[in-house]
């Protein structure tokens, strides 16, 4: 079940702890022996863990699904909480990859016109240096 989900043991051992799952039976070798009801709660959980969506309501929305078709609504405003943190964690990092490919541009146009972060020309053996994405050269030439 762990490989399947991508949740480790402990995880899926803490969700059945927590409630999440219901306790699990077990087969005749003693491992958890999973139905096929207890797999789909499973990829759920997975599914809704890779939202970022916090446990107490990941534990909510099991809630809700015990409930039966009473609680499609409710379902829907947890859902729809977790969709738009989704979309604000999207934003910032929209942002900080705006942010980023910035800097990369401006050190392209930098390392293109020869000069260093002052403006000022380089020498040739800096312009060498700076076309260099090898990380493990120091700080040797100024």
């Amino acid at each position: 079940m762990a490989q399947m989900s991508g949740l480790t043991p402990d995880t899926l051992r803490w969700y059945e702890k927590e409630g999440m799952l219901p306790p699990v039976g077990r087969g005749v070798d003693g491992r958890r022996a999973y139905s096929g009801r207890d797999r789909d709660l499973v990829r759920l959980l997975a599914a809704l863990r890779a939202t970022g969506m916090p446990t107490s309501l990941m534990k909510e929305f099991v809630a809700l699904i015990a409930e039966g078709a009473a609680s499609h609504g409710r379902r829907i405003d947890v859902l729809q909480e977790s969709r738009e943190r989704l979309e604000s964690r999207r934003r910032e990092i929209d942002e900080a990859l705006a942010a980023l490919d910035a800097k990369v541009d401006h050190y392209r146009q930098l390392i293109d016109a020869g000069l260093d972060c002052d403006n000022r020309p380089v020498a040739a053996s800096v312009r060498r240096l700076q076309r260099s994405t090898d990380r493990t050269l120091t700080k040797e030439i100024s």
